[in-house]
């Protein structure tokens, strides 16, 4: 058997049993492409099954309000997929009358449909010729012919993407996307994969010249923000005030706390005497307790998070700041770090 026949053999024997993979459904092969971006199947799946059992078509998602989404959302990280779904539901719906497209140059033009989503979506649903090339493609690519191009440049990209082209099975795309992504994620992990069981280790640059933890190659372009967030909680017995954030840094649209951004942690003392301090809170608020910094880490900023808990109301109201009953909180979508404090500190 050749490379493709051996993994779609593999394939059909020891997959997982997944959702999407029992449907020819477009929406909902996108949702679940778009929910598993930077996620792990593991994390994914309950995602999927709310989402799917919310919003079973494209046009009841397009009827979604964004906060609605968000909180459903709440969780997973990487919200701007969240709002780029609602967007690209909304479009399918008037563009397509609700019909989610299942042909790849329709695909690539809808917002947060890339390359890889474009190919893996059409082919599994309509079976058309398009390889799909995902971080665990690459892998699986670049230890068995041994590539050393880094994956993440432009000529990495280009000759992935050709090399993958060239192994697609043309009679069953679909079938092979899936296997390409499946042995991946399940035997050519990327940490010790399991070479022992491999179908096509005999024929594999890595296994034979020890490179798996060598190959694939990616260049490290990612460079690291660190912020320092001040949070002030403000409460009553019933209400706690919160902050909307707007749409021009991380978490846009969703719900945190009143919020002083600072180049480090200042002591306490300096903190309150700050120009921002005092506009927001006056110069004779009392702080009541500061509980210890926590790291929240995110793919380029690394979130430096304290809060601080004040006995006095604001002596002046910035935009997005609004008074929220307790009993309501459940109902906003909050970024993970707020949601488990809240959580904490409620209980």
């Amino acid at each position: 058997m050749n490379f493709s026949d051996e993994l779609i053999n593999w394939y059909n024997i020891n997959k997982r049993q997944l959702p999407w993979r029992n449907t020819t459904n477009a929406y909902l092969i996108w949702l679940s492409e778009i929910i598993l971006q930077q996620t792990r199947v593991e994390q994914g799946l309950p995602y999927y099954y709310r989402f799917a059992e919310n919003y079973p078509t494209v046009t009841r998602f397009a009827a979604a309000h964004e906060d609605d989404i968000l909180k459903l959302w709440q969780g997973l990280g990487y919200y701007s997929r969240g709002r780029n779904m609602l967007k690209t539901a909304q479009l399918v719906q008037q563009q397509y009358n609700g019909n989610f497209p299942t042909n790849y140059d329709e695909l690539i033009k809808l917002k947060g449909i890339g390359e890889y989503t474009a190919a893996a979506i059409s082919s599994f649903s309509a079976n058309e010729a398009r390889a799909v090339v995902d971080g665990n493609v690459y892998r699986v690519l670049a230890r068995f012919f041994g590539i050393s191009e880094p994956i993440n440049s432009t000529t990495g990209k280009k000759t992935f993407q050709a090399l993958a082209n060239d192994l697609l099975n043309q009679q069953h795309p679909g079938l092979h996307n899936q296997a390409m992504m499946e042995f991946g994620a399940m035997l050519c992990k990327p940490k010790n994969p399991a070479c022992g069981i491999c179908p096509v280790r005999e024929g594999c640059y890595a296994f034979i010249h020890n490179a798996t933890t060598t190959l694939p190659v990616k260049l490290n372009k990612v460079k690291i923000r660190e912020r320092f967030f001040n949070y002030f909680l403000v409460t009553d017995s019933d209400n706690i005030l919160m902050n909307k954030r707007d749409e021009n840094d991380i978490w846009a649209n969703m719900y945190d706390l009143p919020l002083i951004e600072t180049e480090t942690f200042f002591e306490i003392g300096k903190l309150i005497s700050q120009p921002l301090f005092v506009e927001f809170f006056g110069d004779k608020n009392t702080i009541t307790e500061t509980l210890s910094p926590k790291k929240h880490v995110l793919t380029h900023q690394h979130l430096h998070v304290r809060f601080i808990k004040l006995q006095q109301l604001p002596v002046k109201m910035m935009p997005g700041w609004v008074f929220i009953k307790r009993i309501n909180l459940k109902k906003l979508a909050l970024p993970k770090v707020i949601f488990i404090f809240l959580d904490k500190f409620l209980n």
